[in-house]
């Protein structure tokens, strides 16, 4: 078993980015003003957190910007999803956690705006809050998260490279039969006459098997003893861009970002929470319809790529009750992506703009 210190991420294997190159961190936060933060815990019976993804456009002076949502099975607990469908926007920061905490997180974060300049006169706000499911880790029955997490999540906010894997909202979670958690890819993308970023992070925490590069990885013949089980078998998944889309055609992004769990080899499965939310940061000329083909395959490459990405990150986590989740040897996976003949040829990344 690879210990902890020899985590890695997909591009590190030498599995090429596809169509459109990696954005110059490969995460998310290559989208103008998106931030990313966590608070972990990790104690001997909790293995939980809250990952905050924040976009600095939004405050006093911008009150919403344009999102769209994607359902890929509604079996979940995603605080404001209603108004996203109605109203195609979002009025807060995406807040990820566990299930039954999503609902004390969702009043810290409403606590949390209210609390902003500018917001003192405001009579209706609607807090976005996702979850999975870290029950097999985690003694989700305790609701252990709310304000003094959605706070540290958000001071921790930042532009810089996000943390993947045992972290934040992934801190508990189980994906395709190894240890899963939080990923983030992004690509540089051509849309009509200009160049935008689309990223993405994902909360994984679902059933299937593993697929990296079309190479399958089965838990069951790489993972040491009993496999880990998924409770609750969900996905969450925010992606961003500074096109300008607006939420009918961010919607339709949203839609493609769900279709990408099953390359990575979800089996979407009937208890299964599977949630994305698009949105856009950009600002000018809204593209035609006949120019997003290109934003939709690298929304799709990059959620993708979140998905393993979280899993290559994550570390083993173990319960107290002896319940363990491992990782996945990182040794496994370059010796059957060897064998496929799978490795990189020319850049990946997109230079720093």
């Amino acid at each position: 078993m690879d210990s902890d210190e020899t985590r890695v991420r997909l591009a590190d294997l030498g599995v090429g980015p596809g169509a459109f190159l990696r954005g110059p961190r490969n995460a998310i936060t290559d989208v103008p003003g998106v931030l990313v933060g966590h608070a972990t815990v990790h104690t001997g019976r909790l293995h939980t957190g809250v990952t905050a993804v924040v976009p600095e456009q939004l405050g006093a002076a911008r009150r919403w910007l344009p999102a769209g949502l994607a359902v890929g099975n509604g079996y979940g607990k995603l605080v404001g999803a209603t108004q996203i469908q109605e109203l195609g926007a979002i009025e807060t920061p995406i807040l990820l956690t566990s299930t039954l905490s999503v609902y004390r997180v969702a009043d810290a974060l409403l606590g949390h705006m209210l609390a902003r300049p500018g917001y003192e006169e405001t009579t209706t706000l609607n807090p976005v809050v996702g979850e999975t499911n870290d029950g097999f880790l985690s003694d989700i029955r305790s609701r252990p998260l709310g304000e003094p997490e959605v706070e540290a999540a958000l001071a921790a906010a930042s532009a810089g490279p996000v943390e993947e894997g045992s972290v934040g909202a992934g801190a508990g979670t189980v994906a395709l039969g190894f240890k899963g958690g939080i990923g983030t890819s992004s690509r540089s993308v051509p849309v009509g006459d200009g160049r935008y970023t689309v990223g993405a992070v994902v909360q994984t925490n679902f059933s299937g098997t593993l697929s990296i590069a079309g190479v399958g990885m089965p838990a069951s013949e790489l993972v040491p003893g009993p496999i880990a089980e998924t409770v609750g078998n969900s996905c969450m998944i925010v992606v961003a861009t500074d096109a300008p889309l607006d939420s009918r055609q961010l919607a339709r992004c949203a839609r493609r970002a769900v279709y990408a769990m099953r390359g990575a080899g979800a089996d979407f499965a009937q208890g299964s929470g599977d949630y994305a939310i698009a949105f856009s940061v950009g600002e000018g000329r809204v593209p035609d319809d006949a120019a997003l083909s290109p934003l939709f395959l690298a929304t799709m490459d990059a959620v993708e790529e979140s998905i393993v990405n979280s899993i290559l990150a994550a570390t083993t986590q173990v319960h107290d009750d002896g319940r363990v989740a491992h990782a996945i040897p990182i040794a496994a996976v370059r010796q059957r992506l060897a064998a496929a003949g799978i490795g990189s040829a020319g850049p990946t990344t997109a230079p720093t703009r």
